[in-house]
């Protein structure tokens, strides 16, 4: 489940929408350790789908209704797919929350630890958690260092350095936003990605994409690569191609014939889309 959670805060990284009928296309790789996985995100105004092809060939697709507040995962492998919805997230934020007294009083001990064992366990915990942290956790402010200029794809971009502390944590390249042809209207639903994952996990949207003032996110522009650090591991995400598009309803829809399975990795609710 936190994989899976974890999987559409990756891909949704990079994204914004796009007016009513003017759909968007963003190409993207990621590459963590290994071959490069391939990302194709299609976005309209109050929806957005992300396909993720891995090096092996399997699939996976998430996506997010904002009008409806429910988040989507399909395997398309294994033609199944669970859903999330606000209620669904609101209770997992209550859960998280229960915890949050014994991991208060599980911080207070890692203050005694050697600065070593500290950061293994710490690191630990983020792997297991999707690079989200302990629950209950303040979620740590990145600060922003500009660090020169670089080139991502096909475009120039200013770069920046992330920081938690000393200790360097990210990397983003920006652009203007008219270089990938965005306006200022076309991030909503991004915003309304981050609150319904708040409702869940807030140290995890704290790690999510958003456009903002550059008060607000740090930096000034749109990233075309970032790279961040996940459960020890560094990701590294870049836009290879944007483009205006108008997608078919079905491409927001579950496939004709896919199996619901329970969300909490249960055996399924038995209903598969007709």
């Amino acid at each position: 489940m936190i994989k899976s959670i974890a999987f559409a805060s990756a891909l949704f990284v990079f994204t914004g929408t796009a007016q009513a009928a003017d759909g968007l296309l963003i190409v993207q790789k990621t590459t963590s350790g290994g071959a490069p996985q391939t990302n194709q995100i299609q976005i309209e105004n109050k929806r957005m789908r992300a396909e993720s092809s891995s090096p092996t060939g399997g699939k996976m697709v998430v996506m997010f209704d904002a009008a409806k507040e429910v988040l989507t995962m399909v395997d398309m492998d294994k033609k199944t797919y669970s859903e999330l919805t606000k209620a669904d997230a609101e209770a997992m934020g209550a859960q998280m929350a229960q915890l949050a007294p014994m991991m208060a009083q599980m911080q207070e001990q890692l203050k005694n630890m050697p600065p070593e064992q500290r950061a293994q366990f710490e690191a630990m915990m983020k792997g297991r958690m999707g690079g989200a942290g302990m629950p209950g956790a303040a979620a740590p402010k990145t600060q922003y260092r500009k660090a020169g200029t670089a080139t991502a794809g096909k475009w120039t971009c200013d770069k920046y350095e992330g920081f938690e502390g000393e200790q360097k944590t990210s990397e983003v390249c920006t652009v203007d936003p008219k270089a990938l042809g965005f306006a200022a209207t076309d991030f909503e639903v991004t915003k309304q990605l981050m609150a319904f994952m708040k409702k869940m996990m807030p140290q995890m949207a704290g790690q999510m994409f958003s456009i903002g003032t550059p008060e607000e996110q740090g930096f000034s522009g749109v990233p075309v690569r970032q790279t961040i650090t996940v459960g020890g591991r560094q990701v590294t995400s870049e836009i290879s191609d944007v483009s205006r598009q108008s997608f078919p309803d079905s491409v927001f829809q579950v496939p004709a014939g896919f199996q619901k399975t329970d969300l909490m990795g249960g055996r399924g609710r038995g209903r598969g889309r007709e």
